[in-house]
């Protein structure tokens, strides 16, 4: 069967799939019975699929129905990944013939060179044109080759003027038979009439140069109308077409083709782009060079980075162009996955070369846990127990550790790392716990504290705020040795710190953190290579998790705490926020305590926002003068927070007015009630987590959003009504990467890490997990790329600045 053949044979079972993944999955929760119409839909194909593919497409669809929202993406996301797959193994669609590129690290190396030229020097472009495309950030010939259209045109065909219809898009070609100014509302209308035999046309340009508009249209002239058809007093007309002329040696750049629309550039036409990009092509796009290997591109129906480029500017003309509106062609798909393999390649080299390293077999048999785990006032939850378990035979192995614990706010993440911290130590090796921000190490070392000095550990707290004799000291006790645990922030991995014997790195919120960073508290070890946990409450969708976190194991702790009651969110707006506050004062007089953020610190002239030291002071006075009202924020010393944070710990303080400072790490079992004030200026995620500071216990919580500016149906509404529908953190984190992007929602935006230029790994999932596969194959079978210098060199052009991959240069 050809590929065609293929595609309406999956058809039945393909659309529904992609009818519920538009549009970020926007249509999942209104078809109902998808399993059964997929069920239907794969009975009647089930012969297409051999044996074993059968089986995993039966699996996938069986209980569909029945899964949560995210359960179901995912699902949904592998059906289509496997049913692509499919058609790719099962009839390779008609590609160009195509061969490995046979090229010297020198020649590619000019190739870079000149694709790195201003793209002022492109045939058709000068100085001006450049400055207009440099407002767009496109800046060189390169950047120009992936300044990708946004949608396209169909132009494949000249439509009869008699049979044109209002709204629809058309070509048509005719002759002018009339030509002049008109008079429209007081204004001068410069207008043409053309004719193809079956109908006349009009065409209307209110802005323009009369002179040049009377030799352009002569009458008798043919001339190429684009456009959409509108009606005038009865009579079909374009505003403003696009022109061409059939004499024009550039026409079909415009005409008989599908034509592809870019991103507006200020003061530049769609015919202007399309121009200096098809030069641009024509000239540089086959030094635009990817050595993905020939057999892997094949094997997934894929093309070439420089074809695909070619294609994805100028398709066939038989080219399917809902796939390119889709951004689903295979010139699309092509660019998505060299991207992925690239970044995936990457990763599986670090994860590669860390599990090749040599690491510390610790024995895990302990005498230090047991004591502990006697000394804890509860029992470990299942998935503690579980995920302790993996992290133990990871701990007990010769290759170190690299493993990623995720869970929800609340969870119990310190303590199966303590437990872990335990271990090292007792095997006579030091720990290190690096936090964000002070006071979350702060609060690790003080809940730490309370149970090192009963089974024998030296702990030690480092942050910027300590006095220079205080970091002296910490730094002195872990160069000699005797200080076991430290506890710290981005000061650990400061020259001036050195460890006798680091064999556990401990990383908590690492999105907070650069992979550098990870990387240059790891370095400390000398001789040795430490094992790494990664914490993060901030819980990570499985495509983020394949991208950002691709060369860690992963360890999720999917279960709370017994007697853990689900926090109620509640959303208020200006005119009901009272509410809240009585609310708060309710608790308060069962004798519990209280949050309240706001999002500044003081207040600004600049943004009309409630400010956390104004409002203390407001709120102690005004609102609740009978209880103690407690500040906290970035911006206090050292002690002052620790202050705040005792005061309110211990009880003396019942409502700690905050900024996000509090967003993660602080446990205060008896605050219950939650004000987050501006809640629509926070992100899905910050919101989450700065609500799971509540219902650390088996008392009822609240979280209480006041809104102060929110307009119904626009995005904040939207957002915070999740908040209020769900406490399920994976929801909550697909639903922020959708509205944010994974680089906003990752705090990775500002470093380039996501500066991938059209993979997308919502949409692209299918190429994403392709790209997986393939990239830590091949780094199985040749660990260090010797085989494949040339995809050495562009692997570590694109990505060892971003992802410290030195090791393999």
């Amino acid at each position: 069967m050809s590929g065609k053949d293929v595609e309406e044979r999956l058809g039945p079972l393909l659309r529904p799939l992609r009818f519920v993944s538009r549009k970020d999955f926007a249509n999942l929760n209104r078809v109902k019975q998808l399993e059964k119409t997929l069920k239907e839909a794969y009975l009647e194909i089930k012969e297409v699929f051999p044996e074993e593919l059968a089986s995993e497409i039966e699996k996938l669809i069986e209980g569909l129905d029945a899964l949560s929202s995210t359960q179901k993406k995912e699902r949904v996301q592998k059906l289509i990944a496997v049913l692509e797959s499919a058609k790719t193994h099962s009839s390779p669609p008609e590609l160009p013939d195509f061969e490995d590129v046979n090229l010297s690290i020198e020649t590619y190396r000019s190739y870079r060179k000149e694709l790195s030229k201003s793209v002022q020097y492109l045939k058709g472009v000068g100085p001006k044109l450049a400055k207009k495309f440099a407002q767009r950030e496109i800046k060189t010939v390169e950047d120009l080759l992936f300044f990708l259209p946004k949608s396209y045109e169909d132009r494949r065909r000249l439509r009869q003027i008699g049979s044109l219809r209002v709204g629809e898009h058309a070509v048509v070609e005719g002759e002018v038979v009339l030509s002049g100014t008109v008079k429209f509302r007081r204004r001068k209308v410069f207008e043409i009439v053309i004719s193809d035999g079956t109908g006349l046309l009009a065409a209307k340009w209110f802005h323009f140069n009369e002179r040049r508009q009377r030799e352009t249209f002569p009458p008798g002239r043919k001339v190429i109308l684009a456009g959409e058809v509108s009606s005038f007093s009865g009579r079909k007309e374009i505003v403003h077409p696009e022109v061409d002329f059939p004499e024009d040696e550039k026409i079909g750049l415009h005409v008989g083709r599908l034509l592809p629309i870019y991103p507006s550039v200020e003061g530049v036409s769609q015919k202007l782009i399309r121009k200096v990009v098809a030069n641009a092509v024509e000239e540089y796009a086959g030094k635009a060079i990817s050595t993905i290997p020939a057999k892997i591109l094949k094997k997934r129906g894929l093309l070439p980075l420089p074809l695909a480029l070619r294609g994805i500017h100028f398709p066939e003309p038989h080219d399917d162009p809902a796939a390119l509106c889709e951004k689903r062609s295979v010139y699309h798909k092509s660019l998505a996955f060299d991207e992925f393999f690239y970044l995936e390649l990457a990763l599986a080299l670090r994860k590669s070369k860390i599990a090749r390293a040599p690491g510390i077999s610790f024995d895990t048999k302990s005498l230090r846990v047991e004591k502990f785990l006697k000394n804890l006032p509860f029992e470990l939850t299942g998935a503690q127990k579980r995920v302790f378990a993996e992290i133990k035979r990871d701990m007990a192995r010769l290759y170190p550790m690299n493993r990623l614990l995720q869970g929800d706010v609340g969870c119990g993440k310190t303590v199966v790392a303590f437990l872990a911290a335990l271990i090292a130590i007792e095997n006579g090796y030091q720990v290190a716990l690096m936090a964000p921000t002070e006071i979350l190490a702060e609060q690790h070392f003080l809940g730490f504290k309370k149970y090192a000095g009963l089974i024998g550990v030296e702990i030690a707290l480092l942050t910027g705020g300590k006095t220079p004799r205080e970091k002296k000291l910490v730094q002195q006790g872990l160069a000699e040795g005797h200080i076991n645990f430290v506890v710290g922030t981005h000061a650990l991995f400061q020259e001036t710190v050195s460890f006798k014997k680091l064999g556990l790195v401990i990383v908590d919120e690492q999105h907070r953190f650069g992979v550098l960073q990870r990387a240059a508290l790891r370095e400390k070890a000398e001789g040795v290579e430490p094992d790494t946990l990664v914490m993060t409450a901030t819980p990570i969708p499985r495509t983020l998790a394949m991208t950002v976190y691709g060369d860690l194991d992963v360890s999720i702790i999917d279960e709370l705490p017994a007697g853990r009651v689900p926090i109620e969110t509640l959303l208020f707006t200006e005119k009901n926020s009272q509410k809240a506050y009585e609310i708060v004062r309710k608790e308060l007089a069962k004798g519990h305590q209280a949050y309240v953020v706001f999002p500044l610190v003081e207040e600004s002239e600049k943004m009309d926002l409630l400010a956390a030291t104004t409002m203390a002071d407001y709120l102690q006075k005004e609102v609740f003068p009978g209880y103690q009202v407690g500040l906290l924020h970035g911006k206090m010393k050292p002690a002052e927070k620790e202050k705040a944070m005792a005061d309110f710990k211990e009880g003396r303080v019942q409502i700690l007015v905050s900024t996000t400072v509090i967003e993660v790490g602080v446990d205060v079992p008896q605050a219950t009630v939650m004000v987050i004030e501006h809640a629509e200026r926070f992100g899905l995620s910050q919101l989450h987590q700065l609500r799971g500071r509540v219902g650390r216990s088996s008392r009822k919580s609240y979280c209480l959003l006041v809104a102060r500016s929110l307009k119904p149906g626009s995005e904040a509404f939207r957002r915070l009504k999740i908040l209020c529908e769900t406490t399920d953190g994976f929801r909550i984190a697909e639903e922020d990467m959708k509205i944010r992007g994974p680089g906003e929602l990752l705090g990775t935006r500002q470093s380039g890490y996501f500066s991938l230029r059209q993979a997308d790994v919502i949409r692209d999932y299918d190429m994403l997990h392709a790209a997986r596969e393939e990239a830590f194959a091949l780094i199985e079978e040749d660990p260090t790329l010797k085989n494949y210098p040339l995809l050495k060199e562009i692997l570590l052009e694109r990505w060892q600045e971003r992802l410290k991959l030195s090791e393999v240069a």
